[in-house]
């Protein structure tokens, strides 16, 4: 007890303090009722900010250094958004404080900025407010609100549970590979954030061609990019349903077949468009052959780690690569681009109308008209993001549209392959792949969580007339 005349030891809160923050808290609340994805946006910006702020500082440079202002936004964003373009090399520019920062952007770019909120949340008050179920309902493609609790404990139990084993595989081939036990377990660690969540970032000196035909190394990279690339739904779905096929969902198994179509698809195509190309597969045994092919199966919808120098492939690969950049991974997943399930859609659309079905039907369900709707629209905003990207880059830069469309669409589709030239572009350039990156990893979520929701019921209903088509 105080004494009299003594100063008080507990200061009793500040009333208009209290009042501005409750107020903040209720205009948060409002915007994430009304705009969660424009909140989300919001938040994802923040957190590149951070990020470009930290890498901004003299640590974060080997050479003690400030890194110019374009490089240290270019790979936050990348980092963040788990692209893996860089404008510098990974592992000789930036000291371990720098690697750390793109360690720890990787990770929450991977999870989703929601979903880590979330997840702190419930960490320290065991609850999860109605704002962030709604915030990370958007953000993981979850249609019930009293699932987004279950979904984001299987968001941290797979991603870290796929990121430890990934770790304990590698770290073994590592020592082997590196005397000193420390810098192995620091590559291993790396590489298994950077690989689980496809964010095609390199921190061996000797860079990933070196490991051209170790399956011990590749065969981590080919199974982890998977696990990450299909969506933390999908592995709720089959962790709860794996035994029961009744109750795995359409969803689950359309990113599965389609996933598992284009990689083996991917594969066979760019084996026989590199076979026998001189700078790439002519001279690789067999074995090393179909390892690589097996590594673009993933690689060219992610993750970005290749062992083959991409800027040696036929044009005829980068076409390939660009449409499978394009199409991305799984929805809510660590993979970008306009996502399997919405090609998938597409495609039974097509096959419906040549068939002249009424509906379009896919494993005994139905597919609503509003869904193909959605998926026309990401893809259309899709393609103008990268359309209006590749017509700018062309006007400022001398390089050809081929090698141009190539960077652009792997920006876009977050996935980090490039031909070698991101660090020869222009200031201005590398700006528009920061933005493209930004909305490539953000923007198709946006656009559909707000399509989604905008579904407009009107009293009166025009007379129906058919344009031509075709």
């Amino acid at each position: 007890m105080n004494e009299p005349g003594d100063r008080d030891s507990y200061a009793a809160p500040d009333p208009q303090h209290t009042s501005r923050m409750a107020h903040l808290r209720n205009r948060i609340d409002h915007f994430a009722k009304t705009s969660p994805a424009r909140l989300a946006l919001t938040t994802f910006a923040l957190i590149i900010s951070t990020a470009t702020a930290l890498l901004s500082l003299p640590a974060a440079t080997q050479t003690g250094h400030r890194a110019p202002f374009v490089d240290a936004l270019f790979n936050a964003t990348s980092a963040v958004c788990v692209t893996g373009l860089v404008t510098v090399d990974t592992a000789t520019y930036w000291s371990v404080f720098g690697q750390v920062v793109l360690l720890f952007s990787m990770k929450i770019g991977g999870l989703g900025v929601m979903t880590l909120a979330s997840l702190l949340a419930l960490a320290v008050s065991r609850h999860i407010g109605l704002t962030q179920r709604m915030l990370a309902a958007t953000e993981t493609k979850t249609a019930s609100l009293g699932a987004v609790g279950s979904l984001i404990k299987a968001v941290i139990i797979v991603s870290s549970t796929c990121e430890l084993l990934i770790f304990l595989v590698l770290l073994p081939r590592f020592i082997t590979l590196n005397d000193n036990i420390i810098m192995a377990t620091w590559h291993a660690l790396f590489m298994a954030f950077s690989i689980f969540n496809n964010a095609g970032f390199v921190v061996l000196p000797e860079g990933m061609e070196a490991h051209a035909g170790d399956w011990w190394f590749v065969t981590p990279v080919i199974v982890g990019t998977a696990l990450g690339a299909i969506g933390f739904p999908v592995s709720l779905n089959l962790w709860r349903h794996w035994h029961e096929g009744a109750r795995i969902t359409l969803h689950t198994k359309l990113t599965l077949t389609t996933y598992g179509g284009l990689f083996l698809l991917a594969a066979v195509l760019i084996l026989s468009s590199e076979f026998n190309n001189p700078r790439t597969f002519a001279e690789l045994p067999w074995d090393e052959k179909i390892q690589a092919a097996m590594l673009f199966g993933v690689n060219s919808r992610s993750s970005g780690l290749s062992t083959i120098d991409v800027g040696q492939m036929t044009r005829g690969s980068w076409y390939l690569i660009d449409l499978l950049m394009f199409i991305g991974g799984g929805s809510a997943s660590t993979a970008g681009g306009i996502k399997v399930t919405t090609l998938a859609v597409l495609v039974m659309a097509v096959i419906a109308e040549t068939r002249g079905d009424r509906d379009i039907e896919a494993f005994d369900r139905r597919i609503p008209a509003s869904t193909v709707r959605l998926a026309v629209a990401v893809t259309g905003i899709g393609a103008l993001f990268v359309g209006t990207s590749i017509f700018f880059l062309l006007n400022v830069t001398e390089y050809s549209l081929d090698v141009i469309g190539f960077e652009v669409i792997s920006a876009f589709g977050t996935v980090g392959l490039s031909t070698g030239i991101t660090p020869d572009l222009p200031s201005i350039a590398k700006y528009v792949l920061t933005a493209l990156m930004f909305a490539g990893r953000t923007g198709t979520m946006t656009v559909a969580a707000a399509l989604a929701l905008r579904e407009r019921k009107r009293v009166i209903r025009m007379p129906e007339e058919r344009p031509a088509i075709g």
